[in-house]
C-alpha cells in the first residue's frame, strides 16, 4: 500500500477520478437547475427517489363512438409520477405518458370506472388524481337542425344603416350526442356582430352554437362547427319634397309674395321602416318677424331622428316681399291753367297730399317724393270754386293710392 502512494501514476489515477466525480456532479447540478428537475448527485449514485407532479394531462377516451357518447369525463387529470430522475426526466421532456379510460366492454348506464395508463418504466410509480370517475353512457343519435342568425349590436350601427339580405354557406347543421341531449335541443343560431359596420359581411366564419329550451347552451358535437355568413349592409335613402316652415309676422307694411327653395327635393338617409313613414322633410322655422328685404336666405333641414341628408347643409329660399309706404306732405302741382289766372287751394287747404306707395320690397326700399308727381289739369276750370280729380305719375311697377281721389281748388283772375 506504502508503494502504492509512492507511486507517481497511483496519484495521477486518484487525481483523475476525482476531477471525473467532480465535473460529473457539477453538470448534474446545471441539469437540475435548468429543467427544474429533481435530480442530484445523490439520485444518480443510488440515492433517494424522487416526485413529479403533471398538470392537465389529456383524458383519452376509448370507446365505440360510432355507436355511443360519454359524459361525466373530465378533459384533463393530475398525474404524478415517483421513481428516480433517471427515468422521470425523459417522460416529463417528452410528455409521453398517455391517461384513458377503456369504456369498451361496458353497456349503457351509469358506471364508475378507474382512470389507467399505459405502461411506463418498470422504476416509476404512478398516480392519478382523480383516481375514478362516474360516467354515463347513452346511445348515440344525430339529427340535421336549421341554422338561424341573430344579428347583434345593430343599435350599434352607424346612423341610417340596416341589415340587408344575407347568405349562409349551409342552413343546416348535423348534431350529434345522446339522445336525451338531441330531444332537448331548441336553439341552434349563429352570433353575428355587426356594430359599427358600413361595409357588406363578406364570408365571415361564425361558430354554431346550441341551446336548450330554458337557454342553457348544450355541449354536443355539430358538424360542420362554424358556418361563413355573408350579409349587404345598407345605407337606403330615397328622394322626398322640402316644405318651408314659417313663425312669427312680418314687420308692419310688409307682405309675403312668394317663398320659393332653390332645391325643391333632396335626398335623404334612414332604415327602411323610417323611410316609409316620410313623404316630406321641412325647413327649420323662419322667423317672418325678421324679413324686411327680398332676397336670397339660407335655412337648415329639420331632419327627424335617425335621418340624415348628407352633403346637404343649408337651402336657399328666393323671398319676395310686397312693402306698402306713406310718402307725406306731396306737393299737389297745377297743369294747363290759363294765363292771367291762379289756383288756390281750398282743400287742402296747404296744397299738399299723402299718397301710399305698394310694391316689390326692392323697387319701394329707395322710393322718395321726388319719384311721384301728383297733380291736376286746369284747362277746362273756370273762376271759383271746383272740384277737381287728383292724378298721379310715377313708376310703371308702382301702384300709388292717394288719400283722397279729388281736390275743392278755386280759381281767380289776377
Amino acid at each position: 500500500m506504502d508503494n502504492w502512494f509512492r507511486s507517481k501514476w497511483f496519484i495521477r489515477g486518484i487525481s483523475l477520478g476525482f476531477a471525473i466525480l467532480l465535473y460529473v456532479f457539477v453538470a448534474i447540478e446545471e441539469v437540475d437547475t435548468e429543467e427544474e428537475s429533481p435530480i442530484s448527485f445523490t439520485t444518480l449514485f443510488g440515492g433517494s427517489n424522487q416526485t413529479q407532479t403533471l398538470e392537465d394531462i389529456p383524458l383519452e377516451i376509448r370507446i365505440d363512438s360510432d355507436k355511443y357518447v360519454v359524459s361525466g369525463v373530465p378533459e384533463t387529470v393530475t398525474v404524478s409520477l415517483e421513481g428516480p430522475s433517471s427515468a422521470i426526466t425523459p417522460v416529463v421532456k417528452q410528455q409521453n405518458i398517455k391517461v384513458f379510460i377503456d369504456l369498451r366492454d361496458l353497456e349503457e348506464g351509469e358506471h364508475q370506472v378507474e382512470i389507467q395508463h399505459e405502461e411506463l418504466s418498470s422504476q416509476l410509480s404512478v398516480y392519478i388524481e382523480p383516481k375514478t370517475i362516474d360516467v354515463m353512457i347513452e346511445e348515440r343519435a344525430s339529427n340535421d337542425f336549421n341554422v338561424t342568425v341573430d344579428f347583434i349590436n345593430t343599435d350599434k350601427l352607424p346612423k341610417g344603416y340596416q341589415i340587408g339580405d344575407y347568405e349562409l354557406n349551409t342552413e343546416k347543421v348535423t348534431i350529434t350526442s345522446s339522445r336525451e341531449i338531441i330531444e332537448r335541443i331548441a336553439i341552434v343560431k349563429v352570433y353575428v356582430d355587426v356594430a359599427g359596420l358600413k361595409e357588406s359581411i363578406n364570408n365571415r366564419e361564425v361558430p354554431v352554437n346550441v341551446y336548450d329550451g330554458q337557454g342553457n347552451e348544450l355541449a354536443v358535437r355539430v358538424e360542420p362547427g362554424t358556418v361563413v355568413i355573408s350579409a349587404e349592409v345598407e345605407n337606403p335613402s330615397k328622394e322626398v319634397p322640402v316644405s318651408i316652415s314659417t313663425e312669427g309676422e312680418l314687420p308692419e307694411g310688409y307682405e309675403l309674395t312668394s317663398m320659393e327653395l332653390a332645391k325643391k327635393e333632396v335626398e335623404i338617409f334612414a332604415i327602411s321602416e323610417i323611410l316609409e313613414t316620410l313623404d316630406e322633410v321641412t325647413t327649420e322655422p323662419i322667423n317672418l318677424s325678421e324679413l324686411k328685404q327680398s332676397g336670397t336666405i339660407k335655412v337648415k333641414l329639420a331632419l327627424p331622428d335617425e335621418v340624415q341628408a348628407p352633403g346637404i347643409k343649408e337651402l336657399e329660399i328666393v323671398v319676395e316681399l310686397e312693402q306698402t309706404k306713406t310718402l307725406e306732405n306731396v306737393e299737389i302741382e297745377v297743369d294747363n291753367l290759363q294765363d292771367g289766372y291762379i289756383a288756390n287751394f281750398v282743400e287742402p287747404s296747404n296744397g299738399q297730399l299723402s299718397i301710399t306707395v305698394t310694391g316689390n320690397e326692392q323697387d319701394v326700399r329707395e322710393l322718395s317724393i321726388e319719384d311721384f308727381r301728383i297733380f291736376i289739369n286746369a284747362s277746362e276750370l273756370d273762376t271759383g270754386r271746383s272740384k277737381v280729380p287728383i292724378e298721379v305719375e310715377g313708376p310703371d311697377n308702382i301702384s300709388v293710392d292717394v288719400e283722397v281721389d279729388e281736390v275743392n281748388v278755386e280759381i281767380e283772375e289776377v
